[in-house]
């Protein structure tokens, strides 16, 4: 069924003229959209952070929850977050049958999933089985044979998934993918990406600490610990900003830390798809750094650097020139970084506005296409299963590259 016509069967109402951005736009559904999460109880970190992003723009509200796989844990976060009771669920398969059979005027339009990365595919599979669009923390799956069955059925259902590589959203990575796309700065000749975290620099998994037990734990993170974990991320930042894909890797993963499952450090030599060399470095040991992703790519006139610890500047290094330094919130920005900005010059714009940029692009997309409109180039600019599939292919080709005896290894998917 067209996504119109099932919204029209679900609603029966009328197209109704709002304004947004100081535009009229017409909308079918004059509502927030309606979203259940699926883990991010109350022991959770990342559950309170999507919380917190998909309220900031007043276009969604979560009104239902499956919020941990202990049904006491469920239920006392459901009711810290003022759920309705009866949308209180213990188990996610539940809920979303009980949702799918609600009236069309309290249902829900979307889920988000913010589980350990082995309990991302069959909630997500069942969300979209049931008509419900799918926000998933990354990566997107367990293998990447399940981030191959989730993009057939997208393509089957016509739905919408978001993923979520945070780092994307922020308006000045933005505007270098930007700037690198113009060809301002030649041909991209090299790209250097990092992610340096010094957390897991003791076995802090031997204290029962949540976060470190889960992702150095091969049965509920996969084949990769610091390389599923983190380097996804850098891998993700540097196709989207460059625009290039990885053609071949060179790597080497290490477990540091004694008694370590996964790897904790790592990096990987890389060759792009115009001939152009990269160097990608993850590590979870580097003891005293906190998140300092950072990307540098040059070309033949010039290069970017951006790094999150100072989010709101871009550098320009020109060949022939002094260095210039783009600010978030200038007007000389581009359309596609102005849409993601959110307060005057000079206002620190981080990861919580990153983070919700991504969720109002992603309602954004899903009331247009609601709508029978096409979306705007700006709103579809979030990640979704095609950067879930190379960010799986990735840990699979990053794993494999470390063990063979090869230099190099074709990326495969």
């Amino acid at each position: 069924m067209k996504l119109t016509s099932l919204y029209k069967e679900r609603t029966g109402k009328a197209g109704k003229s709002i304004f947004l951005n100081n535009k009229r736009t017409t909308y079918f559904m004059n509502r927030k959209l309606r979203m259940a999460m699926i883990g991010g109880g109350k022991d959770a970190f990342i559950g309170a952070v999507h919380r917190l992003a998909l309220s900031m723009d007043g276009q969604m509200e979560m009104v239902a929850g499956a919020l941990s796989a202990r049904p006491d844990v469920a239920i006392a976060s459901g009711k810290m977050l003022y759920l309705d009771e009866d949308r209180i669920y213990t188990n996610y398969t539940d809920m979303l049958e009980k949702e799918a059979a609600m009236p069309a005027d309290k249902r829900i339009d979307f889920v988000s999933i913010v589980t350990p990365n082995v309990v991302h595919f069959s909630p997500a599979m069942l969300a979209l089985e049931k008509g419900f669009n799918v926000v998933l923390e990354k990566p997107i799956t367990f293998t990447l044979d399940e981030a191959k069955q989730i993009k057939a059925k997208l393509n089957e259902t016509g739905l919408t998934l978001m993923l979520c590589h945070t780092y994307t959203g922020y308006p000045m990575v933005k505007q270098a993918k930007q700037i690198i796309k113009t060809g301002i700065l030649g041909n991209v000749r090299k790209v250097y990406v990092e992610y340096p975290q010094g957390w897991l620099s003791t076995f802090l998994e031997g204290t029962g600490q949540t976060q470190a037990s889960w992702r150095t734990d091969p049965k509920r993170s996969g084949k990769a610990g610091c390389m599923g974990d983190i380097g996804t991320h850098a891998f993700n930042l540097a196709e989207y900003v460059t625009g290039l894909q990885v053609t071949h890797l060179c790597s080497s993963l290490n477990t540091v830390v004694e008694g370590r499952l996964l790897d904790d450090d790592g990096a990987a030599l890389l060759q792009f798809s115009n001939g152009a060399t990269g160097v990608l470095m993850a590590t979870q040991i580097a003891a005293g750094e906190e998140n300092n992703v950072k990307i540098r790519v040059y070309g033949e006139k010039g290069g970017i650097e951006w790094k999150q610890e100072d989010a709101n500047s871009l550098l320009i290094k020109w060949l022939d020139k002094p260095t210039e330094i783009y600010r978030t919130g200038g007007g000389y920005n581009s359309s596609f970084a102005a849409h993601n900005t959110r307060t005057p010059a000079g206002h620190p714009e981080g990861y919580l506005e990153a983070f919700a940029n991504l969720y109002r692009n992603f309602a954004l997309t899903v009331r247009a296409k609601l709508n029978g409109e096409t979306p705007k180039e700006e709103w579809l600019d979030f990640p979704g299963v095609e950067e879930g599939i190379r960010g799986m292919a990735f840990v699979e080709n990053v794993v494999a590259a470390s063990q063979s005896n090869e230099k190099w290894k074709a990326f495969e998917i």
